[in-house]
């Protein structure tokens, strides 16, 4: 034998010695959340075979190989769907990191964003989510304007350079080549500028999403952005247009206040609102309405600090955090930023009552750390307020699952099947009877490992 051919030996057998074995989860219902949620054809009796924290086959147990040596857990009687995404949250410590996971919430979307609700994100957490890095895309650079005079996004356009396309697409690339998963094209952005931004966004890999003021959401979609964030940000093609030039101006300002004044005159009858509805309906964009982050206005809401995991979780890491006896939340303290009329906030379902019924996509976004929203807790919160809007049980489990794949073009991301990530969660009900099963978790896995969600309470 020739000295690299036992070399080669010598290897392959190291290997196969170091491999760990198959997993196989048997016995399980497998609820399809494909076609956004609109196919309903589980597999009873299902095989999921894991292998270095990636699916390597998933449907009924009799066509599915069982590997030589695999580890068999048995999953009679469970539901199996994966794990859940927060599109739009943070994670500021451990103790949101265990929230997140206990509650099913194995990979968010984050980022460090301007103004400073969510506070920084937190990437040390062992073990934690999946995290998928977001960066902000202005379209303005300041590097010249000393940073005191930066007080509001007014004075960032006021005072700051409009960047080249080129200039534009190199932000873009230094973000991708960092490990950026999605841009959030700002409000300062112009339609050319977000046209730019959008599509070499696509080229590089990444996902966008608009909150925008100074581009129509019209021309977003146009653009091919990939979704919208915000009930209230992306009903603003509904102000008079000196209203709506106001808003783009000073989105966190006064005219802000006057605008959800405006919507408030709104009903979901109203003709604008019906054509607006048609367009965000027309499945070119997805929407995350982020409705979490008005869960605490809604008369007789419950109070989420009653959920276990909140035990571990710090008022002081929250914005504007609910009472926890209580579960209200104190007037905002900061007036024009955060106070809006009464009752305003709630007005926005009622919008989004509208979208949902002219057949919006939806992905699920919690908001989290914002306006008392709480990691984990809020994703679930966010599900059952899109459930009240229109959506199905499984297109909302859909919604934080399967969407985010489809919609952000991540092949791996949202679903049950070879090739994507394992991450599991095997409940002991039926999510598609009541989306509150989703809270019923018997084990859960990330990145094909089980996760010991008493050890995340305990912490």
């Amino acid at each position: 034998m020739r000295p690299a051919h036992f070399v080669s030996l010598l290897l392959l057998a190291s290997s196969s010695v170091l491999a760990e074995p198959a997993l196989v989860l048997q016995g399980g219902t497998l609820i399809d959340i494909s076609d956004y949620g609109r196919s309903a054809r589980d597999v009873r009796d299902a095989a999921v075979v894991i292998r270095d924290g990636r699916i390597v086959a998933a449907g009924a147990r009799g066509r599915i190989a069982i590997p030589d040596g695999a580890e068999i857990v048995d999953t009679t009687g469970t539901f199996l769907v994966p794990g859940l995404n927060d599109v739009f949250a943070v994670v500021n410590n451990q103790a949101q990191a265990n929230a997140f996971l206990y509650m099913g919430v194995t990979g968010i979307v984050g980022s460090n964003e301007p103004g400073g609700r969510r506070g920084p994100l937190f990437m040390g957490a062992a073990p934690g989510p999946r995290i998928y890095p977001l960066s902000v895309l202005m379209g303005v650079n300041v590097d010249a304007v000393p940073e005191e005079k930066l007080d509001s996004l007014t004075a960032y356009v006021k005072l700051g350079r409009r960047v080249s396309d080129d200039e534009l697409r190199a932000e873009i690339d230094r973000d991708a080549d960092a490990g950026v998963k999605m841009m959030l094209l700002y409000y300062t952005l112009t339609p050319h500028q977000v046209k730019v931004a959008a599509r070499h966004a696509r080229k590089r890999g990444m996902a966008s999403v608009g909150e925008l003021g100074a581009t129509h959401y019209r021309d977003a979609i146009a653009a091919g952005v990939k979704a919208f964030v915000h009930t209230g940000r992306y009903s603003l093609d509904l102000a008079p247009a000196v209203l709506r030039e106001e808003v783009a101006a000073e989105p966190f300002g006064l005219p802000r206040q006057h605008f959800y004044k405006y919507l408030m005159t709104l009903s979901s009858e109203d003709a604008a609102v019906k054509r607006h509805a048609r367009l965000l309906g027309s499945g070119r964009s997805g929407l995350i309405p982020t409705l979490a982050m008005v869960y605490l206005d809604l008369p007789g809401h419950a109070n989420p600090w009653r959920e276990p995991i909140a035990a571990i979780l710090d008022p002081a890491d929250i914005h504007l955090p609910a009472d926890r006896v209580t579960g209200e939340r104190p007037v905002a303290a900061d007036g024009v930023g955060d106070g809006l009329p009464k009752g305003a906030l709630g007005h926005l379902e009622v919008l989004e009552r509208a979208y949902c019924r002219a057949g919006a996509k939806y992905l699920t976004g919690s908001g989290t750390d914002a306006f008392g929203t709480l990691p984990g807790i809020s994703l679930h919160i966010e599900m059952q307020r899109l459930v009240v809007a229109c959506l199905t049980p499984r297109q909302a489990l859909a919604a934080a699952t399967s969407n985010v794949g489809a919609l952000f073009g991540w092949k791996n991301v949202g679903m049950l099947k070879a090739g994507a990530d394992a991450d599991v969660l095997i409940l002991e009900a039926d999510p598609t009877v009541d989306i509150a099963n989703l809270k019923r978790i018997r084990q859960m896995l990330l990145r094909g490992k089980f996760i010991d969600r008493e050890r995340l309470i305990a912490q």
